[in-house]
């Protein structure tokens, strides 16, 4: 079994996760530009130090390819905003010819920013989307939206067994205090007594899901036999003011408020329909957020 971008947050989970569930070997392939080594704490997952924008070479079989190598916070494709780019199209390729010379199953993660600046809410995964393709956001949302394109395109001229699930906001253990998401934004800022950072009025809407309900959600796509879209994330909707005090309460700390401009292209709702993960892969989160939450902040503890 084949990670690729297996040395970050959810990457190191879902290797995790599939030693747990008996695979006989694990290789996470990362080139560790957002990703960690410090994230392997689980000494039998193999590391492959690699750029998938270039070919990927394994030995030996491969049954399954998950792709989740792509810098996935506003923060990281900003700075990195040509290499997202790369990696969401020659990345993804390289990903699919590795599965296809190897015979293998190949799940590509894409993600909500799929479908921009929602017009309709819940969002399900016949909704086309609402994404300025010139926007500061593009080079993540575009790439990403290839990305679907190529993967069917594999499937459906090649014959490439595909998989393809749109990831909503995930957090847990193990994301980068400076990533600049939400979550470790507001867990660093309450265990160090600081302002909470808010933009626009707050009352823009995110959904947050565990990352243990993600891998699960993850790995039972890829055991099944849907190749079209399905959504992966919590539908408890709330707003970020909402968020906010849900942190401070978690954590015991922190302090007021205090507004910044929103930035542009700044979805105003986020969240997924997930009948079709519910009907399909038995498939619904568990993890309330106050239980997430407190597994967060235990390990931001340790770190801030």
């Amino acid at each position: 079994m084949v990670v690729l971008g297996g040395a970050g947050f959810l990457g190191s989970h879902l290797c995790e996760r599939c030693l747990a569930d008996g695979a006989a070997s694990v290789l996470a392939v990362d080139n560790l530009c957002t990703g960690s080594r410090k994230n392997l704490v689980d000494s039998r997952i193999g590391f492959l130090l690699h750029d998938i924008c270039s070919p990927i070479t394994i030995e030996g079989p491969v049954d399954y390819v998950f792709n989740l190598a792509s810098p996935a916070s506003p923060f990281d494709y900003d700075r990195l905003w040509l290499e997202t780019m790369r990696v969401g199209s020659l990345g993804t390729q390289n990903a699919l010819d590795l599965a296809r010379s190897k015979k293998a199953r190949m799940l590509q993660a894409s993600t909500s920013e799929i479908y921009g600046d929602p017009s309709i809410s819940p969002q399900p995964e016949t909704y086309l989307g609402n994404v300025n393709s010139v926007g500061p956001r593009a080079v993540y949302d575009e790439a990403k939206r290839y990305g679907e394109a190529l993967v069917t395109a594999y499937r459906d001229r090649l014959g490439v067994q595909t998989r393809m699930v749109r990831i909503f906001n995930t957090y847990g253990p193990r994301m980068r205090l400076d990533d600049g998401r939400v979550v470790p934004a507001f867990v660093a800022q309450a265990l160090r007594g600081e302002d909470f950072t808010v933009f626009g009025d707050g009352k823009q809407t995110r959904s947050f899901c565990y990352v243990d309900d993600e891998v699960d959600g993850l790995v039972r796509l890829m055991l099944s036999d849907i190749s079209d879209p399905v959504n992966i994330g919590n539908p408890v909707e709330m707003t970020m003011l909402q968020f906010a005090e849900a942190v401070r309460k978690a954590a015991g700390g922190g302090g007021k408020i205090a507004f910044k401009p929103l930035p542009k292209d700044d979805p105003k709702q986020r969240k997924p329909d997930i009948t079709r993960a519910k009907e399909l892969l038995g498939w619904e989160p568990r993890v309330p957020l106050d239980q997430g939450l407190a597994k967060t902040i235990a390990y931001f503890r340790t770190v801030v």
